[in-house]
């Protein structure tokens, strides 16, 4: 998310929800101004309209919004940096989230916050799926988040924790495109990610192809996570008490190297930041191997500042803010890719469709520089690209509808 505070920043934005009360509201694409126009748009023509859709549920697309609607839902565990503040405290960023949809996509949204649920979150999304074509699930607290989603996945509509998977695409974007400045290989990679959170885990996973099929999914030489307990590996006392955080000492961390970021760091190619303010140091990037790549996400402050980060070393340098070059922000990624499963009438987002996406968006600069790696967050033809190749994905692997 765009969040970087400031008193000004605050005012402003008070006064425009107050003024507006909210940002989002529900217009008539029809008219209602003849005893016709309601006989067509509700009683009694409308009986016709809900006898077809009995008959074939499919025909929701051809007749109803749910060929175009997301839901946004949340549990408000994990909204910007406040942790678990709730549902009602989540709205005002779930309307946000829909507003980008409209202007990015042309996709219309709705924000779903739940105020505190225990077992029956999961069944409480799958009895409201009916209506929507998609739910992106947003700011649910790790490992929940991880549990939720897996849940969700064979509901027949595409189900996607952005938190997780946007952040990874527009990541693995990133990083193909910091490759070719600094004429490294991807394959070649050790990237050390800080953070094993929601966006940790699908970085890595993602990164490393775990899951992934190896015929669209190219995997890196190795990954270290280090969460605040130190580097992630296999055997490491109390994993097993994360099902997640041991898939990761499963899958990375060959050489099951103990200790700490810093560690981590000396000898790497790339750090990834998800964790968080200040973590990193000059001395811990000029640890790093030549022309490192510094990814530092944490927001508003991230691990390590650019100037930092450059002053070391770094030879390509990002943050998830809008101030410093190369913002590396979901808004590249979620647009377009339920803009392209909404298009294929897509069963569910997979992970071909998100490398797709990654591709899209990396193959939008096709020279990119050390302060220019990823297009503006607010070019529009990003999201067509990507939705584009999303939806072609979505034929080839064969979770369209449309095929």
């Amino acid at each position: 998310m765009l969040f970087e505070p400031s008193e000004e920043i605050d005012k402003a934005a008070l006064a425009l929800h107050e003024e507006h009360r909210g940002k989002l509201e529900i217009r008539s694409k029809v008219p209602l101004k003849t005893k016709v126009d309601l006989n067509r748009a509700y009683t009694p023509g409308v009986a016709e309209v809900c006898r077809q859709i009995a008959k074939d549920k499919n025909l929701a697309y051809k007749y109803t919004l749910k060929a175009n609607t997301i839901a946004i839902v949340t549990d408000g565990s994990a909204v910007l940096g406040f942790g678990n503040i709730g549902g009602y405290a989540a709205i005002p960023v779930m309307e946000g989230k829909a507003i980008l949809f409209k202007e990015f996509a042309g996709i219309d949204a709705f924000p779903i916050c739940f105020e505190s649920y225990e077992t029956d979150f999961v069944d409480q999304v799958k009895n409201i799926a009916p209506v929507f074509g998609g739910i992106n699930l947003e700011d649910i607290a790790a490992p929940k988040c991880f549990e939720v989603e897996d849940a969700l996945q064979d509901i027949g509509i595409p189900v996607m924790h952005d938190d997780q998977h946007g952040t990874a695409v527009v990541v693995l974007a990133a990083l193909i495109n910091a490759c070719k400045v600094t004429e490294r290989r991807y394959e070649d990679l050790n990237i050390v990610i800080s953070g094993a959170g929601a966006a940790g885990y699908a970085i890595t996973r993602l990164l490393k192809c775990i899951g992934y099929n190896p015929n669209f999914c190219t995997m890196v030489n190795e990954i270290i996570v280090c969460d605040t307990k130190g580097s992630i590996f296999r055997g490491r006392e109390g994993l097993y008490k994360n099902k997640y955080k041991f898939i990761i000492g499963e899958e990375t961390n060959r050489r099951a190297l103990s200790g700490t970021l810093a560690d981590a760091m000396s000898g790497a190619d790339v750090f990834i930041g998800v964790s968080a303010p200040d973590v990193v140091t000059e001395e811990m990037v000029r640890s790093m191997n030549k022309d490192a790549i510094v990814f530092a996400l944490a927001n508003p402050v991230p691990e390590i500042m650019p100037e930092s980060a450059k002053h070391a070393g770094a030879a390509v340098v990002g943050t998830g803010r809008s101030d410093f070059p190369n913002q590396i922000n979901n808004v590249l990624a979620f647009p377009g890719i339920f803009r392209g499963a909404l298009d294929a009438h897509a069963t569910r987002i997979t992970d071909e469709m998100k490398v797709a996406a990654a591709h899209a968006i990396a193959d939008y600069l096709p020279k990119p520089t050390r302060d220019r790696i990823l297009p503006n967050i607010l070019d529009k033809e990003v999201t067509q690209r990507v939705a584009r190749a999303v939806k072609d994905a979505a034929v080839r692997c064969g979770c369209s509808r449309q095929m």
